[in-house]
């Protein structure tokens, strides 16, 4: 899946069949369900899960917790803009998915 094509799934009520928990999480992160969106990256134990729930933390605003899972994924704490660190993160696991 191309990051266009994820982008057009957004349409749709339900993220597509066989994404990662993480990837499932920034889908529902861009439909503006945090709460299902923390849900996945919580239930993602490895780097991609933990990178994806400091993102989430990051965009709520708890700077902290965020550090930490960003920590955990083995990354620096992102600084830019939201939007941009959004579609870097899924671009990096849609590769990563391939």
């Amino acid at each position: 899946m191309t990051l266009a094509d994820f982008r057009a799934s957004l349409g749709a009520a339900e993220p597509p069949p066989r994404l990662s928990l993480a990837l499932a999480g920034l889908w529902w992160d861009a439909k503006g369900d945090w709460e299902r969106a923390h849900a996945c990256a919580q239930d993602q134990h490895d780097a991609a899960g933990s990178l994806v729930h400091g993102y989430l933390h990051r965009k709520e605003g708890d700077l902290s917790n965020a550090a930490y899972w960003y920590t955990r994924a083995g990354r620096p704490v992102a600084h830019g803009a939201l939007d941009a660190e959004w579609e870097a993160l899924a671009a990096e696991l849609l590769a990563a998915a391939a």
